[in-house]
Protein backbone atom coordinates (compact mmCIF):
# COMPACT_ATOMS: atom_id res chain seq x y z
CA UNK A 1 0.00 0.00 0.00
CA UNK A 2 1.69 3.12 -0.95
CA UNK A 3 1.56 6.43 2.11
CA UNK A 4 -0.15 9.56 0.94
CA UNK A 5 1.87 12.72 1.41
CA UNK A 6 1.35 16.45 2.00
CA UNK A 7 3.34 19.26 1.64
CA UNK A 8 2.59 22.50 3.99
CA UNK A 9 4.29 25.49 4.45
CA UNK A 10 4.49 27.25 7.90
CA UNK A 11 1.00 28.76 7.51
CA UNK A 12 -0.95 25.60 6.74
CA UNK A 13 0.87 23.16 8.97
CA UNK A 14 -0.83 24.03 12.57
CA UNK A 15 -4.35 23.83 11.42
CA UNK A 16 -4.31 20.75 9.94
CA UNK A 17 -1.80 19.63 12.82
CA UNK A 18 -4.05 20.81 15.31
CA UNK A 19 -6.78 18.69 13.76
CA UNK A 20 -4.93 15.48 14.14
CA UNK A 21 -3.99 16.16 17.86
CA UNK A 22 -7.61 16.55 18.82
CA UNK A 23 -8.60 13.28 16.74
CA UNK A 24 -5.78 11.26 18.03
CA UNK A 25 -6.98 8.39 20.32
CA UNK A 26 -3.68 6.54 21.26
CA UNK A 27 -0.33 7.99 21.24
CA UNK A 28 1.42 11.51 20.21
CA UNK A 29 5.29 11.66 19.85
CA UNK A 30 6.80 15.01 19.29
CA UNK A 31 10.38 15.93 18.57
CA UNK A 32 11.18 19.65 18.25
CA UNK A 33 14.60 20.98 19.78
CA UNK A 34 13.49 24.02 21.09
CA UNK A 35 10.04 24.74 23.59
CA UNK A 36 9.27 28.17 23.61
CA UNK A 37 6.16 29.90 25.73
CA UNK A 38 4.24 31.44 22.82
CA UNK A 39 3.77 28.46 21.11
CA UNK A 40 2.57 26.59 24.60
CA UNK A 41 -0.01 28.58 25.15
CA UNK A 42 -1.44 27.76 21.63
CA UNK A 43 -0.46 24.18 22.25
CA UNK A 44 -1.26 23.25 26.16
CA UNK A 45 -4.60 23.33 25.93
CA UNK A 46 -4.67 20.62 22.97
CA UNK A 47 -2.14 18.90 25.14
CA UNK A 48 -4.54 19.16 28.05
CA UNK A 49 -7.85 17.83 26.14
CA UNK A 50 -5.29 14.69 24.89
CA UNK A 51 -4.47 13.82 28.35
CA UNK A 52 -8.22 13.82 29.63
CA UNK A 53 -8.94 11.27 26.62
CA UNK A 54 -6.14 9.45 28.09
CA UNK A 55 -4.38 9.98 25.12
CA UNK A 56 -0.29 9.09 25.90
CA UNK A 57 2.20 12.19 24.68
CA UNK A 58 5.80 11.37 24.34
CA UNK A 59 7.78 15.04 23.70
CA UNK A 60 11.68 14.76 23.09
CA UNK A 61 13.59 17.74 22.74
CA UNK A 62 16.98 19.34 23.73
CA UNK A 63 17.64 19.24 27.52
CA UNK A 64 16.76 23.19 28.18
CA UNK A 65 19.99 24.03 29.73
CA UNK A 66 21.56 23.98 25.90
CA UNK A 67 19.41 26.72 25.12
CA UNK A 68 20.77 30.63 25.59
CA UNK A 69 18.94 33.64 27.28
CA UNK A 70 15.09 33.76 27.82
CA UNK A 71 14.56 30.46 26.13
CA UNK A 72 16.37 28.31 28.71
CA UNK A 73 13.83 29.73 31.39
CA UNK A 74 10.91 28.90 28.89
CA UNK A 75 12.04 25.64 27.99
CA UNK A 76 12.42 24.48 31.75
CA UNK A 77 8.80 25.78 32.92
CA UNK A 78 7.15 24.05 29.67
CA UNK A 79 8.92 20.77 30.56
CA UNK A 80 7.69 21.06 34.09
CA UNK A 81 4.38 22.36 32.77
CA UNK A 82 4.07 19.49 30.34
CA UNK A 83 5.59 16.45 32.93
CA UNK A 84 2.66 18.01 36.09
CA UNK A 85 0.36 16.68 33.21
CA UNK A 86 1.72 13.61 32.64
CA UNK A 87 3.50 13.97 29.69
CA UNK A 88 6.78 11.85 29.08
CA UNK A 89 10.04 14.69 28.06
CA UNK A 90 13.13 12.53 26.94
CA UNK A 91 15.70 14.41 26.03
CA UNK A 92 18.61 14.43 22.92
CA UNK A 93 21.69 15.85 23.24
CA UNK A 94 21.97 17.96 20.13
CA UNK A 95 18.60 17.08 19.36
CA UNK A 96 17.68 19.02 15.86
CA UNK A 97 14.96 17.05 14.91
CA UNK A 98 11.40 18.46 13.83
CA UNK A 99 8.70 15.30 13.83
CA UNK A 100 5.87 14.08 14.72
CA UNK A 101 4.18 10.52 14.87
CA UNK A 102 0.31 10.35 15.93
CA UNK A 103 -1.19 6.67 16.40
CA UNK A 104 1.49 5.44 14.35
CA UNK A 105 -0.40 6.02 11.28
CA UNK A 106 0.45 9.93 10.90
CA UNK A 107 4.03 10.72 10.62
CA UNK A 108 4.72 14.58 9.86
CA UNK A 109 9.02 15.51 9.04
CA UNK A 110 10.17 18.62 8.00
CA UNK A 111 11.98 21.76 9.18
CA UNK A 112 9.49 23.06 11.41
CA UNK A 113 10.31 23.48 15.16
CA UNK A 114 6.50 22.03 16.50
CA UNK A 115 6.53 23.32 20.02
CA UNK A 116 8.50 26.44 19.53
CA UNK A 117 7.91 27.92 15.69
CA UNK A 118 7.08 31.73 15.50
CA UNK A 119 8.07 33.37 12.12
CA UNK A 120 10.31 31.79 9.07
CA UNK A 121 10.09 30.02 5.78
CA UNK A 122 9.35 26.24 6.93
CA UNK A 123 7.98 22.89 5.66
CA UNK A 124 6.09 19.63 6.83
CA UNK A 125 5.44 17.17 4.70
CA UNK A 126 2.28 14.72 6.02
CA UNK A 127 2.62 11.04 5.59
CA UNK A 128 -0.32 8.83 5.80
CA UNK A 129 0.87 5.75 6.58
CA UNK A 130 0.92 2.73 9.05
CA UNK A 131 3.86 1.56 7.79
CA UNK A 132 6.10 4.49 7.77
CA UNK A 133 4.84 5.27 10.82
CA UNK A 134 6.01 2.14 12.91
CA UNK A 135 9.64 2.72 10.91
CA UNK A 136 9.79 5.53 12.39
CA UNK A 137 9.01 5.26 15.55
CA UNK A 138 11.46 1.75 15.78
CA UNK A 139 14.16 4.17 14.16
CA UNK A 140 14.13 6.65 16.86
CA UNK A 141 13.54 3.84 19.15
CA UNK A 142 10.66 4.64 21.04
CA UNK A 143 9.62 0.83 21.75
CA UNK A 144 11.91 1.65 25.27
CA UNK A 145 9.16 4.15 26.26
CA UNK A 146 6.18 2.04 25.90
CA UNK A 147 4.63 -0.86 27.85
CA UNK A 148 2.63 -2.10 25.68
CA UNK A 149 3.08 -5.74 24.97
CA UNK A 150 1.26 -6.22 21.03
CA UNK A 151 4.86 -4.97 19.39
CA UNK A 152 3.48 -0.89 19.11
CA UNK A 153 0.28 -1.66 17.42
CA UNK A 154 -2.97 -0.23 18.36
Amino acid sequence: MFAKTSLYDQDAFYKLFIRDLLVSKHEVVIESPFITEKRMNVLLPIFEEMCRRNVKIIINTRNPIEHEGDYVRQAQEAVMILQDMGITVLYTAKHHRKLAIIDRHVTYEGSLNILSFSDSCEIMRRIVSDAVANDLYKYLGLHRYNKETNHGQF
